[in-house]
């Protein structure tokens, strides 16, 4: 059994009926991968030229060959981040060209802001201070 699951008396699982993986649209993983590892340290594993698994983002997931791209804007879920200095994550993200597409605003229990990464997928990255 995998060193993330951890099973109860019952025999169930932490991990049952909890979003375990999340897959995400890229029109050149390549950059999708170059970002990701600059800004959040992200590592990757290739599958092929068509995607790449994620790995130490929080929640394993892949990259996927798309021309699609994900935004609140379509109807798409959110990814957000949690950052503890979100000045510097924001720094960070412009350094690596991505773009702020909202900028740091005040909301109930912290701030946050809107980014794309090079492939214009919209994320959020939030602090609570």
């Amino acid at each position: 059994m995998p060193d993330n699951i951890t099973n109860n008396k019952n025999g169930s699982d932490s991990n049952h009926e909890k979003i375990n993986y999340i897959e995400l649209p890229a029109k050149d993983i390549e950059k999708a991968k170059a970002f990701f590892s600059e800004v959040f340290a992200w590592t990757f594993e290739d599958f092929g030229p068509e995607y790449t698994a994620i790995h130490n983002a929080g929640i394993d997931g892949g990259f996927y060959k798309s021309d699609l791209s994900v935004s609140t804007k379509n109807g798409s879920a959110l990814v957000v981040f949690y950052s503890n200095d979100l000045e510097s994550t924001q720094q960070k993200i412009e350094t690596s060209n991505g773009e702020i597409t909202e900028a740091i605003f005040s909301f109930p229990g912290g701030r946050r802001f809107h980014f794309t990464d090079p492939n214009g997928n919209e994320y959020a990255v939030w602090s609570d201070t």
